[in-house]
């Protein structure tokens, strides 16, 4: 039934009802009219409007539906539909909408992999023209300060071991940069590899207990989704450092029946709701790259919880 036959008939049913009670109930009308007859009729009338206001509230429910999840949907987190059955202008509406749902969900993961896949590629340059250019450079500097070093006398010497101290320094912190930017690790010796150097390199720098947990029989995983676990588990030890107030974090990596599962946890301040940041989001965005679901929830005991779910892919022959 159309949308406009289904009010027509909801109308027609609170007049219909209304007539029939004008015609059988022994109730007339005085000319002039009667305080009592006014209280009737206007009672009647309120009657009528409460109906018909139930009856199209009812009737119109599946647009109010239609209406809440346009205002609430959020393509991060797919497959929010609505139930269509039946036909008419209201179902096929609903089945529209969540085609177009459908449709802007694809939309949003090729174009988030078109922009992921360009931020790797520039991670990608940077990193090697870190590596390549400015550690080489830096490089010939330390060892023209040790030359120097080697030839200066006493006072001149102690400064420029000095400066050598600093260089090298400067270049180490090139080098993390390098490998936060592109871990190399990771396409030479896989996920696991640079999860524990992630996660040392994590514990150096902030003073933090960081405990591993991975599986022995992790499986082999495509590419992608080993550098999406991977930046994942970057950004949440990112945020660790900088918002959770922690001392201790966990990183495992477990393997499921049908995929594997990355879990960081902390014991900091934790949260009651996680904020839409720009970093939650781009892990949400990473995670729908490879099919996966991104969780962040409380932790049991304190701090919070990231876990990310990602389906089992293996590598191509």
């Amino acid at each position: 039934m159309s949308l406009f036959w289904r009010i027509f008939a909801l109308n027609a049913v609170v007049l219909g009802t209304a007539t029939a009670l004008l015609l059988l109930a022994p109730v007339t009308v005085s000319v002039p009219v009667l305080l009592t007859e006014a209280v009737i009729l206007l009672g009647g009338l309120g009657v009528m409007l409460v109906a018909n206001a139930a009856l199209l509230r009812l009737g119109l429910a599946p647009l109010d539906r239609v209406t809440k999840l346009m205002t609430t949907v959020d393509l991060l987190r797919p497959g929010q539909r609505l139930p269509a059955s039946g036909r008419g202008e209201v179902a096929e509406l609903i089945r529209t909408f969540n085609a177009m749902l459908e449709r802007l969900e694809q939309e949003r993961v090729a174009s988030s992999a078109r922009a992921l896949l360009a931020q790797e590629a520039e991670r990608r340059r940077i990193a090697q023209e870190l590596h390549d250019e400015v550690g080489q450079s830096m490089t010939a500097i330390l060892l023209g300060l040790k030359r120097s070093a080697d030839d200066a006398p006493g006072p001149q010497r102690e400064e420029l071991q000095e400066l050598q101290e600093i260089t090298r320094g400067s270049l180490d912190e090139v080098r993390r940069l390098a490998r936060r930017l592109r871990p190399g690790v990771l396409d030479d010796l896989g996920l696991v590899s640079a999860l524990t150097s992630l996660s040392e390199d994590f514990a150096t720098h902030t003073r933090l207990l960081v405990t591993r947990r991975f599986d022995a029989d992790l499986p082999a995983l495509a590419p992608e989704t080993e550098l999406v676990l991977y930046r994942v588990a970057q950004e949440s030890l990112t945020n660790v450092a900088r918002h959770a107030d922690a001392e201790r974090v966990t990183v495992a990596l477990r393997r499921t029946g049908d995929g594997v599962v990355l879990t960081v946890t902390d014991d900091g301040s934790g949260i009651e709701a996680p904020r839409e940041g720009a970093g939650i989001r781009g892990m949400r965005e990473r995670a729908l790259l490879v099919g996966g679901s991104l969780e962040i929830t409380p932790a049991p005991r304190a701090g919070t919880r990231v876990q990310l779910i990602a389906p089992l892919a293996r590598k191509q022959p």
